[in-house]
């Protein structure tokens, strides 16, 4: 594993245990010379992971859409900032960049890139790893709901188990390294 996206928001929260798990979470990946790809952003939890990674003398990848890249919003000291057209392209370039996904606590631009890429695992569109940094019980409501469509019979217990949540950062991303996924097509049970 050579890089990881981190899906994450453009606000820091209201709890300050999110701007510092974040922290740890960053450090974790410069001590493992992971590199960062993200959203290109400077503020939130966005600028938070980015800004660590580098002050450790990590390497940042941005990919950020056109429309917001002439914003103060685009992180401005990046080892790399690709600016792309869409959302789509934006989304699509990570996947490429990135050998891992972890989703941290965000809003519902955070959710549906976790979702997205956790889908296209399901249907074998690639086998990179994906995880899901629960501070303070953040993810849990969408952990039920995962064993709910499970229970259901709409999700195998073999794909809801791939979603890897962990609530420590460095015991999350040692484990997501060590993942090895093995496509399955979703309607395996």
């Amino acid at each position: 594993m050579k890089s990881i996206a981190i899906f994450c928001g453009s606000n820091f929260g209201n709890d300050p245990i999110y701007t510092s798990l974040t922290k740890e979470l960053a450090n974790a990946i410069a001590k493992n010379r992971l590199r960062l790809i993200y959203g290109g952003a400077a503020v939130g939890l966005m600028g938070v992971v980015a800004d660590q990674v580098l002050a450790q003398g990590g390497e940042v990848i941005g990919v950020l859409p056109e429309k917001i890249s002439g914003t103060e919003i685009a992180h401005k000291g990046l080892t790399e900032l690709h600016v792309v057209s869409t959302m789509h392209e934006r989304k699509a370039m990570m996947a490429n960049l990135a050998d891992c996904f972890i989703a941290i606590p965000g809003g519902i631009g955070t959710l549906e890139e976790i979702i997205e890429v956790f889908t296209w695992a399901q249907l074998g569109f690639h086998s990179k790893p994906c995880g899901i940094l629960n501070v303070n019980g953040y993810y849990d409501k969408l952990q039920e709901l995962l064993m709910t469509m499970c229970q259901a019979g709409f999700l195998s217990e073999y794909h809801m188990k791939s979603l890897i949540f962990d609530n420590d950062p460095e015991r999350l991303l040692n484990t997501l390294m060590e993942q090895k996924i093995v496509y399955q097509p979703k309607w395996v049970k």
